[in-house]
């Protein structure tokens, strides 16, 4: 049987010793983030998901949910129980605005939390999940009407949230869409078509669904710039805060699915639904964006998640598990065979697999606390600074925090070998919900070229250069300190060969764009190792000054200068090849006639 711990420790080395967020003391909400307040929220939180959600887990694998004939949805077996203690215990609210309801927190303090929960039951996760990206939307595209009407319950988690786009026809290019939304006189608009793919479509948890629709006007243009957002709940709401009938929305059906199967991923039918514009008519785009790229954020945290969840069992496994001798002669001679440890080729998968988790929970930490700042930094400097890194760094998160975080889980079931494969000991199920994350929420070549392709030339470049600037700065103060400095030159050099590929887009992507999407994602992982590299001088540095400083958790520490020296040595050279990868254009890629593709 899996187990999961939440990783309270590494979590609080970062928030409190890395990132050092008391320093934000005096800045709105962070007043309430005191080490002792973020240890009793980690604690308790990990306590939660360990003791309520993760039990629940192949549960919800096993049994998935259930749609009945009146088009009814019910979750798996103690889903509804578990909802129930979570919004009880106000873990939705964290960092809600404590006019709707919320705590107030930062949402660096949330974020931590939500990894934990993405380890425990990512199914489970995605239902509140969804409804905090709803609540985002609202919140800054809404009226006062709509945010008073609709947020206060959505924040207590009494009702949920959705986000409706994909069609059977098309999902990146939205501008192909044919939902309707036609004025019914009174300010509403009747919505009608069908929307596929819609986590948390349905389900028995929350009284009410808020979904937010995007559809077309009738006389909107038929392209992206004529899609609008509408508010469409599953029962009407009162004036008086009630609910009123039910809306003509239904769940079609479930989807079958790889993974995931805990959550109900819906097939949406609209007919004649009453729905409510939200923000300006053809601006709809800008408004579901908001909600999208905190979904991108999340789905980056999921890729942490199952990654972190995956490995704990591998690590269990290859300490228990005897195969063969090791290669430098027999560690333990009163046995017939020692542990996986003594295998470099075992420890190759785990270390990768500790490098990268330990130094993308820094990186989605870091981006969270980017998040906080763009509105509560005290300079209109700083605000636009976070703004920049975390637009740049968005893409990279989700992109490539899903493609590593897919690698990890199944090199973790690989450890397990042939039981990796079995049901029972959980591994394949976290490969199969790894999976998604690479696709929903914009696929992972979408994420690339929107980051080549948009981030990268947007403010005539200014995010990239920011980017650029923090890296080198932190490089070249590091250098001075001879335990950092061959880590900060390597990551120094590291950072050149994102700057050379960089250029070489800007030279040659304007005379042929396809050379920008053919080195695209191979530019997103560049980035990935970059961001990761500045996290793991970062964390590196923190412990020097630990053990500098006596601190007696001297192992934590000796563990930490140990991996990042791993990930020098290990992942920082495979951006050289990437950056030639780059460069090798896409004469080839795009060579070939179709037809060409086919089997002999």
């Amino acid at each position: 049987m899996p187990q999961y711990q939440a990783p309270i420790n590494d979590s609080k080395f970062i928030l409190n010793e890395v990132l050092k967020i008391d320093r934000f003391s005096n800045l709105p909400g962070f007043e309430n983030a005191a080490p002792d307040m973020i240890e009793a929220i980690l604690t308790e939180g990990g306590k939660f998901v360990q003791n309520v959600l993760f039990p629940l887990n192949q549960v919800g694998d096993r049994e998935g949910c259930t749609r009945h004939e009146d088009g009814s949805v019910t979750t798996p077996t103690g889903f509804k129980e578990a909802y129930r203690q979570y919004c009880e215990a106000g873990w939705g609210t964290l960092s809600a605005p404590e006019e709707f309801g919320g705590q107030g927190m930062p949402h660096i303090v949330s974020m931590a939390f939500e990894e934990f929960m993405a380890s425990s039951n990512m199914a489970f996760a995605m239902y509140p999940g969804l409804t905090h990206g709803a609540v985002s939307s609202i919140l800054a595209k809404g009226s006062d009407e709509q945010k008073a009407k609709y947020v206060p319950n959505m924040v207590s988690g009494k009702w949920g949230g959705t986000m409706n786009l994909t069609e059977p026809h098309c999902g990146t290019d939205l501008g192909l869409i044919r939902t309707k939304a036609v004025p019914n006189g009174d300010g509403s608009h009747a919505v009608t078509g069908m929307k596929i793919f819609i986590s948390s479509g349905e389900h028995d948890m929350t009284e009410n669904i808020i979904h937010l629709v995007l559809a077309k006007t009738p006389d909107a243009p038929d392209n992206v710039k004529g899609i609008s957002l509408f508010i469409v709940p599953k029962f009407l709401v009162n004036d008086d805060g009630s609910l009123g009938a039910r809306n003509a929305v239904s769940c079609g059906s479930i989807e079958h699915k790889m993974g995931i199967h805990g959550n109900s991923t819906c097939v949406m039918n609209y007919d004649g639904a009453t729905g409510y514009l939200v923000g300006e008519e053809n601006k709809g785009l800008a408004a579901m964006f908001i909600m999208m790229n905190v979904a991108r954020l999340g789905v980056g945290q999921q890729g942490l998640g199952l990654a972190e969840v995956a490995y704990q069992n591998a690590v269990h496994y290859a300490n228990d598990r005897r195969q063969g001798r090791a290669l430098t002669g027999t560690k333990d001679a009163h046995e017939k065979a020692d542990t996986l440890f003594v295998h470099p080729d075992v420890r190759r998968m785990l270390m990768d697999a500790k490098a990268f988790t330990e130094g993308f929970r820094a990186l989605c930490l870091w981006g969270a606390l980017q998040a906080d700042l763009i509105h509560k930094a005290q300079t209109e400097e700083e605000r636009l600074t976070a703004d920049d890194l975390l637009s740049l760094l968005t893409p990279v998160i989700k992109g490539y925090g899903t493609d590593k975080g897919y690698e990890i889980a199944t090199n973790a079931q690989q450890v397990f070998g042939g039981h990796g494969y079995i049901g029972e000991w959980g591994m394949e199920q976290y490969v199969r919900d790894a999976r998604i994350t690479m696709i929903y929420e914009g696929a992972n070549g979408v994420q690339a070229m929107d980051l080549v392709g948009r981030k990268l030339a947007q403010k005539g470049g200014r995010a990239v250069q920011a980017f650029f600037k923090v890296v080198d700065e932190e490089c070249e103060a590091a250098k001075s300190n001879e335990k950092l400095a061959d880590f900060a030159s390597r990551l120094e050099k590291t950072n050149g060969e994102l700057k050379a590929a960089t250029m070489w887009f800007m030279q040659n992507g304007m005379a042929n764009p396809d050379n920008v999407g053919a080195g695209a994602h191979h530019y997103m992982h560049i980035m990935g190792i970059v961001a990761l590299g500045l996290q793991w001088l970062r964390m590196s540095q923190a412990a020097i000054e630990a053990l500098d400083s006596g601190n007696d958790n001297v192992a934590f520490y000796e563990t930490k200068l140990v991996t990042a020296r791993y990930f020098s040595e290990r992942f920082m050279p495979e951006a050289g090849a990437l950056r030639r990868k780059i460069e090798a254009g896409s004469e080839a890629i795009m060579a070939l006639a179709p037809e060409m593709f086919a089997v002999a």
